[in-house]
């Protein structure tokens, strides 16, 4: 599977020039980042963002807002974009390197400047979340960053990342490297942001059947409040590939970007993202990056509709929405079940944590006893 735009990216300071780098860095104006920008700055590094090089410039970030593409043409749904404050742009001049650092100040990458420019953020949020209701999280998120953004591209000074969860992350590069060695040549990838119950079991056995290996790719990052954390769900995922997954045809790998929730477009994103670590195939199930009330039911499914196949590059897997029935005794969708809504076991995601929290195990239709006892236990902590 070649990466998305032909090349896989590689924006990673070589060894034996980090230190000198590190101390160039030092001299340089400083634009500070948060656990978003320093996540997109890792992604970017790495090649999870190819063929994007750094932050985007205006022509880019208006290509994309406006018509879900690169300036060349290339498929790109989401705007990749570093805000700072209209003070601190000021003093930044353009065509000029700039040191990118952590919380604590300490250099990170460095930037060639090659753009700073206001946006408007009622115009990103339309076009991109197709609401300006800040009770959608994304557009919250939007609405609380800097008035100027920066656009050029980045070099990682330092290794990257591997976060709170080292045993399970893998540079596309890594992680193409294990698919070959495994000898996998269909991948199909799933991202979740909530742990596996039986619906999403059914859909992601459903898909390896046709397929060489499941990548189990759990999104890390930047999640809202309601959310399970990542550390339990993590927990979550590890007990279920152990006790009723093939070891030899899954694998568990991180996702280390922030949610956006913008549901079709970010559908499309994250197929893409899956496409550069080396899927061949991506699952699009029901409402998938979505929150509230905000998108359709299969809304991520028909925005591929927009796309011509070969330009995507990857696979997307369409499932409808699983549940367990009474009457068939066992996990169907609405195309395959003939029965009334009361035989089905379903339960909305404020249901499961409502249960959750009070110690109450789901009906075992619903999700695996294992699993649940992992995240009743990490609610207890």
């Amino acid at each position: 599977m070649a990466p998305h735009g032909g090349r896989l990216v590689d924006r990673v300071v070589r060894t034996e020039e980090r230190q000198e780098r590190l101390r160039e860095a030092r001299a340089l104006p400083k634009v500070a980042l948060g656990a978003r920008a320093l996540s997109n700055l890792e992604m970017l590094s790495t090649g999870v963002f190819s063929p994007l090089e750094g932050f985007m410039d205006r022509e880019t970030y208006d290509s994309v807002v406006e018509d879900m593409r690169l300036p060349d043409g290339t498929i790109w749904t989401l705007p990749v974009t570093l805000s700072v404050d209209e003070e601190r742009a000021k003093n930044l001049p353009e065509d000029s390197e700039v040191a990118l650092v952590d919380g604590e100040g300490a250099p990170v990458a460095t930037m060639l400047l090659r753009e700073r420019y206001r946006y408007d953020r009622g115009r990103e949020a339309r076009l991109v979340y197709r609401t300006d209701d800040q009770d959608h999280p994304g557009v919250a998120a939007l609405y609380r960053r800097g008035d100027v953004l920066l656009g050029g591209e980045v070099t990682l000074l330092r290794p990257p990342d591997p976060g709170p969860f080292p045993r399970h992350y893998y540079t596309p590069q890594e992680l193409r490297a294990t698919f070959r060695e495994k000898g996998w040549k269909r991948i199909v990838g799933f991202q979740t942001r909530q742990p596996i119950h039986r619906a999403l079991e059914h859909i992601q056995k459903s898909a390896l059947e046709t397929v060489d290996g499941l990548l189990l790719n759990p999104i890390v990052g930047e999640t809202r409040s309601g959310d399970i954390p990542a550390d339990v769900r993590m927990r979550s995922y590890e007990t279920i590939l152990e006790r009723y997954y093939p070891r030899d045809r899954t694998m568990l790998a991180v996702f280390p970007a922030a949610m956006r929730y913008a549901g079709p477009r970010e559908a499309v994103f994250h197929a893409l993202c899956r496409k550069n670590y080396g899927c061949t195939h991506f699952i699009v199930g029901r409402d998938h990056a979505g929150v509230g009330s905000f998108y359709g039911t299969y809304d991520a499914q028909h925005i591929f509709d927009e796309f011509d196949p070969g330009e995507l590059g990857i696979t997307p897997l369409f499932f409808e929405h699983a549940f367990f029935c009474r009457e068939c005794y066992g996990m169907v969708s609405s195309k395959t079940c003939p029965h009334d809504p009361s035989s089905h076991v379903f339960l909305s995601e404020a249901r499961l944590r409502e249960m959750l929290e009070r110690g109450e195990y789901p009906p075992p239709e619903f999700s695996r006893p294992e699993v649940v006892e992992v995240l009743i236990e990490g609610f207890r902590h």
